[in-house]
């Protein structure tokens, strides 16, 4: 040591070294500390001649621990502040602080603090006296001081001085030199016999192993420093981390934290009781240097405080470096039970060379009372011989160090230069680091030594990280001043310095040649009990490589006991346990249990009980208790449906439309007609017959139709099905199905889903029983490729399912409500799930006892008893511990005997107690249920025969049932509880026994729950207790861990919580004191006395002596001793002792219905479970997710407490693969990212949620979804202004198929109007029509809304909108998902028309598929014209007639999807749409042909649609009968009909009539081609202007009636309209409403044929949203608030200051009309006789006033006026064919009104003077108004005036 040549350390050099190296690390900000080995190797040592220049005393230098060799810095004294005290002995404040001053006077010492004495350099006769916080002194022997300083002032009293500098200037001691406590606080301050403070003994600050001491203080003080809240974590490790400047790995994530109830030392450091996270500060936060020693920046200035070891010109100006925090480093969780065999060969050691063999010794498991576990790490490890069954081996840690080195992707192109994995010595310290600072009774974990490994990496390459992400591309600069690695000869050393503190805990053997000689001598120690206090070996030697090999030995009972217990496979540790009760190892051990000592033998004791005695005073008091009143408060709630349950069957519904609405078209669910399902459960026998009872009581068979079959719920089990053999049967029968029924939808549940996920092909190698069925059930062929079978995996924890390799789309999960963001209160639920997350927070609450606990005195039994029986498994003795604590409980509540109450613990006694007394209680008998959870099926039969034996015993067999939960076999409950059962349930069937734990509610028993895992059983709410302390907690997954908890996930009710909650904190305060420290939870129950209740009154009476020893209670606490006696784990834990008081009945089920259960759990898993990492989430969250899947990489984040389901799943998937064993393995796409199967759904939720009825649920709401796809709302209202007359067949015969011309000429014209739309519309004026008086005005916009639909099915001739989806009409939508959306072109197409004045361009977007319909100048060229067949073509797969569509607003919702309707045939769908829809018509329309209106009609209605299209055609016409000509044919050859088709109708339906009867027959659907092939195929057919269908109404479809056949009317909705004949009949081009009834007038005076085929009708649906009737009238200004506007203000006077609408002037000008005519005729308003003439145009005028059309064009048809008196004149836009004297011809009352209407002021004055209407009509300048339009909006005028 006394060297100083390179490679060799002098002890003092390097002490210094280290300890200013983590100073500057803790105290700078901004700098990164020089490493330690930079400074001690790579700078030369400059030795000093003389030490007598500095040297102030020997006692001095040895005190202050530093043997520099650089010369003394001077320190200057801060001055003190202006007028205070600066006498030696004195602080500032004046008062004295000497110790013979002050040593008779009474010190207020803080608690934690301790009375030191302080040495001044001015006064060296006097102690000065203060207080200092312990925690920052060393202890006896030198150690456990933290780094920094707090003290108080005993002289002034001022308190929290933190630094030690501030206090020495506080109390005057006049340094020179660098204050440190360790140099002035000299002495311990002790008080005498006589109570005199006097001087202690000596300050130990040079202790054993005083520098490694003094590191440990210097780093966790520096901690505390920078800290919040000082002292509250112990830092991971807390020593030997300085000698590597390495203290970054230390994530707080991985402190293994003590209980208050085991203040253990850990690394010599007590950790103190609130151990929260602390935030990444101290060590992490500020930049600690990096473990490997490569790569580190030189301070660029000094640190805060100064040391010897640092001199201004050891820094270097390079650029600093931030090191912040690193708040997403991850926590690897890893398992080495886990580890597949194939990962583990990967890392194994190379041959070993012949002769390289350790022996093992014989009987060392039997001398030495352990069996050691070698942990392989580095090298290879010696080959075993002799007794090796005695030793097992590990790759668990090997399997760690190969993780953490291997370096994520996304760093490899940095090289092997800049950024390199941990070495191997690192790994080998760090792991030395993790094991000192371990818990005397804490098991290793690999997954937070490899997240030790990870951190310390990272923080080793920040910047090269930091580097990375800032510049992605580029390589990163190399960083100056390169370090050499920790060398194998620097190993040793450090391991050493690391292990000095643990005591010998921890031992490092260096000195072997080889590992086989280490392994011999560790061997021999323990052979020879050297290793006795020994908990680990760390072995490390070099290798003939001359590389550094590593193995650790475990050699403590309790470490190497869990360790190998930990490596047992589930089925391999259920053999070992039946082999150890079966082969009689366990006799000895219940030998042992049958002793109570001096209390007596428990065999013996249960001799004496007397069940005869017990039973006739139990029986005695039932009856007593039979004749009050009954318990009127059982009910059951399992068969209710909670709205969030319904919420979440919508999100399942809402997330499988939206696989059917995908682009990926994988479901149609348009095509299916039914629902049919199959339930695939666990092969648990009460998990089947759960799910059969809720599905009985749900109601969703009768839904779906198959109530017909299920008359019982025996009948209701073929939709369920256990996942063994026989379920391979019911899937194949499934397939099947499916393939026969392709128009039904199969749903295959997979309840459970995370239970069986092993793959087929390993099972078939291997694997357990049924294990890998699912895999070749579910993930079949048949099933993944049957389009109409979808997938639902339904489970609790999905982790298992969300890998890399998942088949599930993240898209397809649904997450069940979190009420971590509030979600649950959305849906008003008035229920609270209390889960695994409220268990936890209850630990931490503090205002009640933790629901989730463990028993302190079981857990010290069972600790004693491992150590005596090391061959016997610990869930043996474990079991064996309950099963007599059970026992003895059972005897001491029953019989009374007080004294047996020592024999068991305090948890247990309360149990039984209230298992006992509450079903006492009720009148029915109502009690709670008690669960001992016991895995192994073994164990819990022995648990079960002995718990019944001593309960029959004891006499209490008709007390509480002891029930065997096994899931291979049923539920067997005795006859007396069969009887009661039945009663509560309300039961007949005398055959009935329960199936399922919800049907034991309210029974008084104890569940004795076994079998690996749960399988989805749910437990009443009757469930007080869960005791898990058998539970293993060898299996350290997320999935093991949660499910164990989730037993005893509750759901309570939220308002009765809250009650109970504010007068439960009400009553605590008025009650004793004592009475809030009670483990039972039951405030408001009864204490009753043992003695008055089990033993009789006699019995009562003679054991009430005061000299008797108290009697036990049936339920509240027990006796205040014995709960001292037994440990808990909240603190104050007494009782007072029970009182007796008069015996009331009420019920305790019913009480405490709404309280979770208690959960007991093992110590140490306990401790697990309530421990939080750094990320604020409990430790196990970050655990391994499943046995069957492993982490990609250990370079990880940590899961984040703000992670949603979503994204905790996007988490999932980018970290975990699945192991070759799990079924997913095997689902890898070459050349894909993902393989998600797109039929398949994820539903997850917690325990006990409510999942079942939700997915039940879904299978409802989906039927009815389904039924109404196929069903629409069809418009079925009776005709308006029927006349019966018309129905009568006057005309054609009945039977005749079409029209004849000259019939249909000789047919009147019916000008009322039948559609009962128009209801509210003007009527048109004929002789032949009378009114109906009783006719009930509705305003139009009502009438929409209010109008009479009808559910119809949807046929196979339907129209659809674009939700719908099939294979036929796939290439028809151009959404086949094997080609690109369809290629569509844009072409312009321009004509000229008079009424307009101007060219008219319009635009087509024509598809690549549809350029056939058209002719162009040249292949790709200018459209010249759109093909239209000759008359005399006839093909029957075609549609002559092009079908034009207008339609707005309803891209989504407008039925354009003609295939189906026109079964299959061809024809030319033409969609007319305005310009501001053309991309959102494209997008959900790829294939269709468009017709974009020009811009100027975007604000336009459907008259400015009908007239282009009209005028379109018939110049369309025109070009192609020239294009015909030129090929020979004749002009009048050219089909010259179009269809006018609405974008609502959606079925058509013909009449069959009765060929001999002329009777019309049944109505039925028929395709919209053969409809239309028979009209167009009528005989003369061109003579007709315009042909129409009848409007479908369910009271006209009835059979039996006779009607003409043809008739001449108004025509709506789907018209044939022929664009020659009309030619010279226009559309009007402004109007908004009734274009189509002003359209029909005018063809009608102009004497073409109008035909209605009456026996075809069309069925309208009804679209809610879109169309060209919803145009909003709003004003003109830009406002957010939505005004009304009344229709008087829709005009105003011209030139006025009125407020201007942004509303059309025509939609205006009808909106007026239609709701004030009735006061601007008056005259005509509600009197029929006398109607307003309007002159060529139809303008609703209000239903109370009717209108007379008249025609002005010469030869036009009118009706005959001569006589008639009209009350008014409505003359709108007259042109030319109107005179003075055509208006000469009509008569008017006098003061009928007249309007005249114009598009302008100057157009209205002209039409008043040419029509001389001044001679007969009077005007005043009042009557004249205008649209409320502004004048660039182009308003209308109009004029009134009174005739004369």
């Amino acid at each position: 040591m006394g060297n100083s040549y390179a490679g060799q350390l002098r002890t003092t050099r390097f002490e210094e070294v280290l300890h200013n190296s983590i100073e500057a690390s803790l105290r700078s900000n901004t700098v990164v500390p020089r490493p330690v080995f930079s400074q001690l190797y790579l700078e030369p040592e400059q030795r000093p001649l003389s030490r007598a220049g500095h040297m102030e005393n020997e006692e001095e230098e040895d005190e202050d621990g530093s043997e520099s060799n650089s010369p003394p810095i001077p320190y200057q004294i801060k001055p003190p502040p202006e007028g205070s005290c600066t006498t030696d002995g004195f602080c500032q404040a004046g008062k004295d602080l000497r110790l013979a001053s002050i040593a008779t006077e009474c010190l207020d010492v803080p608690p934690g603090f301790l009375l030191v004495g302080a040495k001044s350099p001015s006064i060296p006769d006097h102690i000065l006296v203060c207080a200092v916080d312990r925690r920052f002194l060393p202890d006896e022997r030198g150690r456990n001081a933290l780094l920094g300083f707090l003290g108080n002032c005993m002289g002034c009293g001022e308190k929290s001085f933190r630094y030690f500098t501030e206090f020495s200037n506080h109390i005057n001691l006049k340094l020179t030199t660098q204050p440190k406590k360790q140099k002035h606080l000299k002495y311990r301050l002790l008080r005498n016999a006589q109570g005199v403070l006097v001087k202690g003994p000596p300050i130990c600050w040079k202790g054993i192993d005083s520098r490694v001491r003094q590191t440990t203080s210097n780093m966790s003080g520096g901690l505390d420093e920078h800290a919040p809240n000082p002292g509250a974590s112990d830092l991971l490790p807390s020593s030997g981390a300085a000698g590597l400047n390495t203290a970054s790995y230390t994530d707080l994530n991985t402190q293994l934290q003590a209980s208050e109830t085991s203040p253990h030392m850990t690394n010599g450091s007590h950790i103190p009781a609130p151990q929260q996270a602390l935030p990444q500060t101290g060590l992490a936060a500020h930049g600690p240097g990096r473990p490997t020693v490569t790569a580190s920046m030189a301070n660029s200035g000094p640190p805060k405080k100064r040391h010897k070891g640092w001199s201004p010109e050891s820094s270097a100006p390079t650029e600093a470096v931030n090191r912040p925090a690193s708040s997403n480093t991850s926590n690897s969780t890893r398992s080495a039970d886990t580890v597949a065999s194939g990962f583990v060969s990967q890392v194994s050691s190379p041959h070993l060379p012949p002769g390289e063999s350790v022996t093992v010794p014989d009987g060392l498991l039997q001398t030495c009372g352990l069996q050691p576990v070698i942990f392989k790490g580095h090298g290879a490890l010696p080959h075993l011989c002799g007794s090796t069954g005695d030793v097992l081996v590990s790759g668990r840690l090997q399997a760690c160090y190969c993780s953490s080195q291997t370096l994520p992707r996304v760093y490899e192109q940095y090289g092997t230069s800049s950024v390199q994995p941990l070495s191997t010595e690192m790994q080998v310290l760090l792991t030395v680091y993790y094991l000192v600072q371990l818990a005397p009774d804490q098991m290793p974990l690999m997954e937070d030594l490899e997240q030790i490994l990870m951190r310390s990496w990272r923080e080793s390459h920040l910047s090269e990280i930091r580097q990375y992400q800032q510049s992605h591309p580029q390589f990163p600069t190399p960083l100056p001043g390169l370090a050499q690695p920790l060398t194998s000869s620097q190993l040793p050393w450090l391991a050493k310095l690391a292990t000095s503190s643990s005591g010998e805990s921890v031992l490092v053997l260096d000195m072997a040649p080889s590992l086989a000689a280490a392994l011999d001598g560790t061997f021999q120690k323990l052979m020879e009990g050297k290793l006795s206090q020994t908990h680990y070996v760390v072995i490390i030697c070099m290798g003939r490589s001359q590389e550094t090999e590593s193995c650790i030995v475990v050699t403590g009972k309790h470490q190497s006991r869990a360790l190998a217990e930990s490596m047992l496979s589930p089925a391999d540790c259920m053999s070992e346990i039946s082999q150890e009760l079966s082969s009689g190892m366990t006799a000895e051990l219940e030998a042992y249990f049958n002793s109570l000592g001096l209390d007596g033998d428990v065999e013996a004791l249960l001799e004496k009980a007397s069940p005869e005695r017990s039973s006739a005073s139990i029986q005695a008091c039932m009856q007593e208790q039979s004749g009050e009143s009954t318990c009127t408060e059982y009910r059951v709630e399992w068969c209710e449906i909670r709205p969030i349950q319904l919420a979440v069957a919508r999100k399942l519904l809402s997330h499988v439309c939206a696989i059917a609405d995908s682009s990926t078209h994988n479901l149609d669910l348009g095509s299916f007609d039914k629902v049919e399902f199959l339930i695939c459960v666990p092969p648990s026998e009460v998990a089947f017959q759960q799910v059969v009872l809720h599905l009985w009581n749900s109601g969703v068979l009768q839904e779906l139709g198959l109530g017909q079959d299920c008359l019982s719920p025996k009948d209701a089990e073929q939709y369920v099905v256990k996942l063994d053999q026989a379920a391979v049967a019911k899937i194949s029968g499934l397939i099947q199905k499916s393939k026969l029924n392709p128009y039904t939808l199969f749903i295959l549940v997979h309840d459970h889903a995370h239970w069986d996920i092993s793959s087929e092909q390993y099972s078939r190698v291997g694997g357990e029983p049924h294990s890998g069925l699912v895999d070749s059930l579910l993930n079949c062929r048949q099933i993944q490729e049957a389009a109409n079978i979808l997938t639902l995996h339904v489970t609790s924890f999905p982790f298992v399912l969300q890998t890399q390799f998942t088949r599930i789309s993240p898209y397809n999960e649904i997450h069940w409500p979190s009420a971590f963001n509030n979600d649950v209160d959305l849906y008003q639920d008035k229920t609270k799930y209390f889960g695994v997350s409220e268990l936890l927070e209850s630990t931490h609450s503090g205002n009640s006892l933790p629901l989730l606990r463990f028993d302190s005195s079981f857990e010290s039994m069972v600790a004693a008893l491992e150590e005596r029986f090391p061959r016997l498994h610990s869930v043996v003795i474990r079991t064996q511990v309950l099963l007599q604590h059970y026992s003895v409980a059972l005897m001491a509540t029953a019989k009374g005997q007080a004294q047996l109450q020592k024999h068991t613990s305090v948890e247990t006694l309360e149990m039984v107690q209230c298992l006992l007394g509450s079903a006492h209680r009720c009148p029915n008998h109502h009690g709670h249920m008690l669960l001992l959870r016991i895995p192994f099926p073994a164990l819990a039969a022995l648990a079960h025969q002995r718990l019944c034996r001593v309960r029959d015993r004891l006499g209490l067999h008709e007390r509480f049932e002891v029930v065997l939960g096994d899931p291979t076999s049923g539920i067997i409950v005795g006859k007396h509880f069969l009887n009661q059962l039945r009663v509560w349930l309300k039961i007949q069937d005398p055959e009935w026994t329960p199936h399922t734990y919800l049907e034991l509610e309210a029974l008084p028993c104890i569940l004795i729950f076994t079998g690996m895992n749960p399988m989805g059983e749910s437990l009443p709410r009757s469930l007080k207790y869960c005791d898990q302390r058998v539970m293993s907690c060898c299996a350290l997954q997320r999935t093991a861990l949660e499910q164990e908890l989730g037993l005893a996930a509750y759901l309570v009710s939220a308002e009765l919580q809250s009650q109970q909650g504010a007068r439960t904190s009400s009553d605590l305060s008025e009650s004793d004191p004592d009475k809030l420290s009670g483990t039972d939870n039951e405030e408001e129950e009864l204490v009753v006395d043992v003695n008055s209740t089990l033993l009789g009154p006699d019995h009562s009476q003679t054991d009430s002596s005061p000299h008797k020893q108290p009697q036990p209670v049936l339920s509240g606490d027990p006796p205040h001793g014995q709960r001292q006696s037994s440990k808990s784990t909240s603190p104050g834990s007494s009782s007072t002792q029970a009182h007796t008081s008069p015996l009331r009945p009420f019920c305790s089920w019913a009480r405490n219905l709404n309280r979770p259960p208690v959960v007991l759990l093992p110590k140490a898993l306990y401790d697990l479970i309530t421990t939080i990492d750094a990320s604020g989430l409990p430790k196990p969250t970050s655990f391994l997710p499943h046995v069957s899947v492993e982490w990609v990489s250990s370079f990880r984040p940590l899961l984040s407490k703000m992670m949603t389901c979503t994204e905790q799943s996007l988490y999932y998937r980018q970290w975990t693969v699945p192991r070759p064993n799990h079924m997913d393995s095997s689902n890898r796409a070459e050349g894909r990212t993902d393989n998600f199967h797109p039929r398949r759904l994820l539903l997850s939720g917690p325990p006990q949620a409510g999942k079942t009825g939700a997915y039940l649920q879904f299978l409802g709401i989906l039927s009815r979804m389904l039924i109404r796809l196929m069903e629409v709302d069809i418009y079925d209202e009776e005709d308006i202004n029927c006349n019966f007359q018309s129905d009568l067949v006057l005309y054609h015969q009945a039977i005749a198929s079409w029209p004849n011309a000259d019939t249909m000429r000789g047919i009147p014209f019916d000008f009322t109007i039948h559609d009962p739309k128009y209801e509210d519309i003007s009527t048109i004026y004929s002789p032949d029509f009378t009114p109906d008086g009783e006719k009930n005005a509705r305003r139009q916009e009502d009438v929409f809304l209010r109008r009479r639909t009808a559910r119809i099915k949807l046929s196979k001739y339907a129209a659809y909108n674009t939700y719908h989806h099939c294979e036929q009409c796939h290439q028809y939508m151009g959404f086949n998902p094997r080609y690109q959306l369809y290629e569509s072109t844009l072409h312009a197409f321009t004509f000229s028309h008079l009424l307009l004045g101007e060219e008219i361009q319009l635009y087509f977007i024509i598809p690549k598929s549809k350029e056939h319909h058209f002719s162009f100048s040249q292949p790709g060229g200018q459209l010249e014209s759109m093909r239209l067949p000759l008359t005399s073509d006839w093909n029957p797969d075609c549609i002559k007639s092009p079908i034009f569509t207008p339609t707005t607003g309803r891209h989504e919702h407008g039925l354009f999807n003609l295939y189906h309707a026109m079964d299959g045939a061809s024809h030319l769908h033409i969609l007319v749409i305005k310009e501001y829809e053309m991309a959102v018509y494209k997008k959900y329309w790829p294939n269709h042909i468009m017709l974009v209106l020009p811009t100027i009609f975007n604000g336009a209605g459907i008259g400015a649609a009908h007239f282009l299209i009209k005028e379109l055609s018939y110049h369309n016409l025109e070009l192609e009968r020239n294009r015909r000509v030129e090929h020979g044919s004749r002009p009048q050859d050219v089909w010259p009909f179009i269809i006018l088709a609405d974008d609502s109708c959606v079925m058509w339906n013909s009449v069959d009539v009765d060929a001999k009867s002329g009777i019309a027959g049944a109505e039925r659907n028929v395709s919209l081609k053969q409809m239309l092939q028979h009209m167009e195929s009528s005989p003369d057919i061109t003579q007709y202007g315009l042909c129409g269908l009848r409007k479908w109404s369910s009271r006209l479809s009835g059979t039996g009636q006779r009607r003409e056949p043809f008739s001449r009317g108004h025509l709506h909705d789907f018209l044939l309209l022929n664009v020659d004949l009309t030619h010279d009949i226009q559309y009007n081009q402004n109007r908004f409403t009734c274009d189509d009834v002003d359209f029909n007038l005018r063809i009608q005076s102009a004497g073409l044929l109008m035909c209605r085929f009456n026996n075809f009708s069309v069925m309208k649906k009804q679209i809610a949203i879109g169309g060209y009737r919803t145009f909003i009238i709003k004003t003109k200004q830009m406002t957010d608030v939505p005004t009304t506007v009344q229709p008087s203000q829709y005009i105003c006077a011209p030139d006025s200051k009125h407020l201007f609408l942004a509303t059309p002037a025509q939609l205006l000008l009808e909106k007026y009309l239609q709701h004030t005519s009735q006061r601007l005729f008056p005259l005509s308003a509600g009197n029929y006789s006398h109607p307003v003439l309007s002159v060529d145009c139809y303008l609703n005028l209000g239903p109370e006033v009717t209108v007379c059309f008249v025609s002005s064009r010469p030869h036009s048809i009118n009706i005959n006026t001569a006589g008639l008196l009209f009350g008014g004149l409505l003359l709108y836009f007259c042109d030319s064919f109107v005179t003075p004297g055509f208006l000469k011809k009509f008569q008017f009352l006098k003061g009928a009104t007249l309007c005249v209407i114009c598009p302008n002021r100057s157009a209205l004055r002209q039409t008043v003077v040419r029509l001389e209407l001044e001679e007969e009509w009077r005007f005043r300048l009042s009557d004249e108004f205008q649209t409320a339009n502004a004048k660039e909006d182009q308003p209308l005028f109009f004029l009134t005036g009174k005739h004369i």
